[in-house]
């Protein structure tokens, strides 16, 4: 969960299909450290049963803009940000993610990871596809102790994933989400306020202008 538009919507669809809710997110070295402050208030308006910030730095590594000295990339188009896989892109970071929470719901034995992932409206990661994700569900029900003694099967469950940004906004209302709590911007001022030239805000701003929808960020 990473208070953004998408994660806050996965979370809130998670609670209206009856799951108890166990919200993860991550400080990783990422320049928009401030949508932790996000993630934590979407996290206690939703009433989730808890919430956890897993701390790593991926900056030991670098090779993104998210987490190096590289210019987080402003007003492309939509068709340069589909060009190629974006300087964003944080080397195998959803593999890590998902390997945390894959690590929880063992200790839970929950079955259920929810990922606010999204492949329609291109962010471009390769992290972010289908294939991907049924394939790290696979390995997981290999790799636990858990799901080799029968107590849990791991269902990863991405209901974004092939939504547009105006359909995540149009399911955000329809679920009720405060979306002024949320924080998209990959590269936010010193005051925590959205750039709106990255990919991330201008694909957000894409979505509220299609979903004929005032973004209150």
């Amino acid at each position: 969960m990473s208070g953004g538009l998408d994660s806050s919507t996965c979370l809130a669809f998670a609670k209206r299909a009856g799951f108890e809710v166990y919200a993860l997110s991550f400080d990783y070295g990422q320049r928009h450290r401030v949508e932790l402050e996000a993630a934590a208030r979407v996290a206690r308006a939703a009433g989730v049963a808890d919430h956890k910030t897993a701390k790593l730095d991926l900056r030991m590594f670098g090779g993104s803009a998210l987490t190096d000295q590289i210019a987080v990339p402003k007003g492309r188009s939509v068709a340069e940000m589909s060009g190629e896989i974006p300087v964003t892109y944080v080397p195998a970071r959803n593999t890590v993610f998902l390997s945390f929470a894959l690590a929880w719901a063992e200790v839970l034995e929950a079955s259920d990871v929810f990922i606010g992932v999204n492949a329609l409206d291109y962010s471009g990661y390769p992290d972010c596809r289908p294939e991907f994700l049924e394939a790290f569900e696979k390995m997981a029900n290999l790799a636990t102790k858990t799901g080799v003694q029968g107590r849990t099967h791991l269902k990863i469950h991405a209901p974004l994933i092939d939504r547009s940004k105006a359909d995540i906004v149009r399911l955000a209302l329809e679920l009720g989400v405060d979306l002024a709590l949320t924080h998209s911007c990959y590269d936010p001022d010193a005051g925590g306020r959205a750039c709106g030239e990255c990919d991330s805000c201008l694909l957000r701003a894409k979505g509220f202008a299609e979903a004929g929808v005032v973004d209150p960020v």
